[in-house]
């Protein structure tokens, strides 16, 4: 059984935050520096993944060294649905600064993932409603990781919060359908979270702007209580997909 399987996510949290981070690898396939990492603390290690502000490629359209703090914004709001979307991640210094640091997730290598991102899971559902709320830009299915235990998570949100409608996805499967009862439950106590504890957590994360945004977008969901219809002015679908 691995450690983080023992452990409640405020451990992990403070094994990802306080742990002593040491760099095993890079991931050579991801757009920004992305380093597989351990992290150790009273005798407990996990893998994890940092990707430190320094490494960033520059965007034309998010603004520099930011692309970390949206990561930690998404599980903020992840954390907040109780969805269990976005795996523990904390913003924390490293070995080339400040950056995010999140639990490794052990996939289901069986899974395929075109199949399952092109299914009707309630779990994909929630997380296209999820990317509905941050406005993610990047959603391809290789940022899908099903467990063996049947969860799915959803990771690499660096490019979220815009203050444009930028929403790419490969969850179009439910656009102008009614969101389901639960999930109109779930964004009514979201919003009134972004008035307290989750607003004041992304205000020191996100400009001001991009968390007025996001309450907008959670009140246009309570408005129409319907999954939104892909947009003509920006690309529906990310490139590549996967």
């Amino acid at each position: 059984m691995s450690a983080e399987a023992v452990l409640d996510v405020p451990d992990v949290l403070r094994l990802l935050r306080d742990g002593e981070l040491s760099v095993e690898g890079r991931l050579y396939d991801a757009s920004n520096a992305t380093l597989y990492c351990t992290v150790t603390l009273d005798g407990v290690t996990v893998a994890c993944v940092h990707k430190p502000v320094v490494g960033e490629r520059p965007l034309w359209d998010f603004p520099d060294g930011t692309l970390a703090y949206r990561e930690v914004a998404a599980y903020a709001v992840s954390t907040a649905t109780g969805w269990d979307i976005v795996p523990p991640t904390v913003l924390r210094d490293g070995p080339f600064g400040i950056g995010m640091c999140q639990l490794w997730i052990d996939v289901d290598e069986g899974v395929d993932l075109a199949a399952l991102a092109r299914s009707d899971h309630p779990q994909l559902r929630r997380m296209a409603v999820f990317d509905a709320i941050v406005n993610n830009a990047d959603r391809k299915g290789g940022h899908l990781l099903p467990t063996p235990d049947g969860h799915i998570f959803g990771v690499d949100h660096g490019v979220c919060f815009s203050v444009d409608d930028k929403l790419r996805t490969l969850l179009w499967r439910w656009r102008g359908k009614h969101l389901p009862e639960d999930t109109i439950d779930v964004l009514s106590a979201l919003r009134a979270d972004l008035e307290g504890p989750l607003g004041d957590a992304l205000g020191g994360l996100l400009h001001r702007d991009e968390v007025l945004a996001t309450v907008a977008r959670v009140d246009r969901l309570l408005r129409t209580r319907r999954h939104p219809q892909p947009s003509d002015e920006w690309p529906p679908v990310p490139w590549p997909p996967f």
